[in-house]
């Protein structure tokens, strides 16, 4: 008996396929596969996928023990399964389309993230393919199974150059933003230091610029710069000590760890 009377809602009602073929089958398409059985052979494949959405729709193919081709959307002849892979094959050029003038970060992540669904979803069917050309010799299952190969090549190498291109935007971004925050950690070091220098200076002369009687009003010359050179050599001290780099301690030596531990 090759057809059941309870036909599965995926397997059209004229299809008079194995009984095996109905069992095998759940509510949904579930993964790409080929499945062998008294001749038949059923091919489960699916849709082109999209970027976003989970659902994976379902197109199904039949060769009965004649060689003769019928999809699940009306269509008969072996060009139906050619034209399901013609689709992926329109769509990988679509996305190289848009890698070839793509020049941010933003639009080689579309590219990733339209071509991971769809390199997953190639690959699943070329090896289908191959396993339906493992248990049937047709010359037009070949044809299709060298052409989903193709297809898997090409589309894991754009998708190779496209996610090696995103990782190389983000390391030049970090290297730019790296050498920006080392000019500006440079530019606060020298106005750090230039502060410290004038530091003793200013000090005293907001302390000897108060309206008190300090002693040094009436003095000479020579005890203003002597005050002022004190101040400069004070500076320089105190440039020294911030400009001094931090002394790291060194880690410990693994002998010293262990000898720790025991």
């Amino acid at each position: 008996m090759t057809h059941c009377a309870r036909m599965h809602p995926l397997i059209p009602p004229r299809w008079k396929v194995p009984d095996e073929f109905q069992e095998r089958l759940g509510e949904k398409a579930g993964r790409q596969r080929a499945m062998h059985a008294d001749g038949h052979l059923l091919l489960v494949l699916h849709k082109v996928p999209r970027p976003g959405d989970p659902e994976r729709p379902a197109r199904l193919f039949w060769r009965d023990p004649g060689g003769a081709w019928q999809s699940s959307e009306g269509g008969t002849g072996a060009g139906e399964l050619l034209e399901h892979l013609a689709e992926y094959d329109r769509t990988i050029d679509a996305i190289e389309a848009q890698a070839r003038t793509a020049d941010e970060a933003g639009e080689f992540f579309a590219i990733v993230r339209a071509a991971t669904p769809l390199l997953r979803a190639v690959r699943h069917l070329h090896a289908t393919l191959q396993q339906a050309r493992d248990s049937v010799d047709d010359r037009q299952l070949i044809a299709a199974r060298d052409m989903a190969g193709e297809l898997e090549r090409t589309l894991d190498l754009l998708h190779s150059d496209a996610t090696h291109a995103l990782q190389f935007l983000v390391a030049a971004k970090a290297e730019e933003q790296a050498a920006s925050s080392e000019q500006i950690a440079r530019s606060s070091q020298r106005l750090n230091l230039l502060l410290a220098f004038f530091l003793p200076l200013t000090a005293a002369a907001s302390v000897i610029g108060m309206n008190l009687k300090h002693g040094l009003d009436d003095k000479s010359q020579a005890v203003f710069w002597t005050v002022v050179g004190a101040c400069l050599v004070l500076g320089l001290g105190v440039v020294a000590i911030v400009a001094a780099p931090c002394r790291k301690q060194a880690p410990p030596h693994i002998p010293e760890i262990l000898a720790r531990k025991r």
